[in-house]
């Protein structure tokens, strides 16, 4: 079976927009995802880009403004239309709390991407355990004990190992996906995802 290395973090507005994209690929496909949390903070350092709040406003309202509204009008999904208030929150519980469910044998996608929308839509603190276990629950799974793994310590070196990975192998940002070792960075280039299931890029 084909599997697809998704690298993301629980409040990437672009993972957002792809997630339910990429889970039609993987079924169309007879793909397995393994999801990747990982802390975007460091990985957006070592490759070196400018913190937000450092880069022009021109950049800031292009691809923080107007490609969220264009990419939220083509995927058909709802979005508050600004930064959310929890946005700089760690991102330990939220993506702690997906690797958990992955961990488990629970379905990760389904609960990623109900952070993910919850966290766009709803301006939900992903950050939050009581948000966290409700959103699980409303998933079917077991949120209490879901949430306690999530910060426990087994959890939390897969997500600093994710984070490692993501560095090593010279992410640029939230989503990137990788097929048999090729990178696919933004949930624009899931197309060629679909793709590269069906058969490899030349290199």
């Amino acid at each position: 079976m084909k599997t697809i290395d998704y690298y993301y973090s629980c409040h990437s507005v672009f993972a957002y927009f792809g997630a339910w994209r990429l889970e039609e690929i993987a079924a169309e496909k007879g793909a397995q995802i393994v999801h990747r949390p990982f802390d975007l903070d460091p990985v957006m350092q070592a490759a070196g880009s400018q913190p937000f709040a450092e880069r022009s406003k021109a950049h800031r309202a292009y691809f923080f403004g107007r490609e969220i509204a264009r990419w939220a009008e083509y995927r058909d999904l709802p979005i508050i239309g600004r930064r959310p208030v929890h946005h700089d929150n760690p991102l330990a519980p939220g993506n702690g709390i997906i690797i958990a469910a992955q961990r488990a044998g629970e379905d990760a996608g389904a609960l990623s991407s109900a952070i993910l929308q919850a966290h766009w839509r709803d301006d939900a603190d992903m950050a939050d355990p009581a948000t966290l276990t409700a959103l699980a629950n409303g998933c079917g799974m077991p949120g209490d004990t879901l949430m306690a793994e999530a910060l426990s310590d087994t959890v939390q070196a897969e997500h600093a190992e994710n984070t490692r990975s993501a560095i090593a192998a010279g992410l640029f940002g939230s989503p990137t996906y990788f097929v048999d070792g090729d990178m696919f960075y933004g949930q624009d280039r899931l197309e060629l995802v679909a793709r590269a299931l069906d058969a490899p890029f030349a290199r």
